[in-house]
């Protein structure tokens, strides 16, 4: 004899996997059904005035924004090729000689191109702005 809870388990799963076929098939059609908070409600069917000027603004930026100082543009132009102002914030409060490592790795290891002198300013930026003396949270 098998279990109640097996079965209902098993019947929850099936019921899932149903809602989620039923949703992928919503979303490849184009027209979404549902008024609720928990679904989709789009309608490709929808009319638009002929005369009327539709417009989208820019994504918000979610990425956090570095400390203002000297060397942050060259953060920004150089460090940013390669990755986001998050892959520099959410390091911990790293000791200055681990900044000057870690550029010095991105140069020689990664290959940035990032000529010496703005290496030197970028260096500095960091351990001015994100060591565990005067990082500010």
């Amino acid at each position: 004899m098998k279990r109640p809870w097996k079965l209902a388990l098993m019947a929850a799963g099936i019921a899932g996997f149903l809602a989620c076929g039923l949703v992928l098939a919503q979303m490849q059609s184009g027209v979404y059904a549902g008024a609720s908070g928990a679904s989709i409600g789009q309608s490709a069917k929808q009319e638009f005035a002929p005369d009327a000027k539709y417009e989208a603004g820019p994504y918000a930026s979610l990425l956090p924004e570095l400390a203002a100082g000297e060397g942050r543009v060259e953060v920004q132009s150089f460090c940013m090729t390669c990755h986001s102002t998050r892959y520099i914030t959410m390091q911990p409060a790293l000791p200055a000689a681990t900044w000057d490592a870690e550029v010095t790795k991105m140069i020689k290891a990664y290959g940035a191109p990032i000529p010496e002198d703005t290496a030197k300013k970028i260096t500095a930026y960091l351990q001015a702005h994100y060591t565990a003396e005067n990082r500010k949270e």
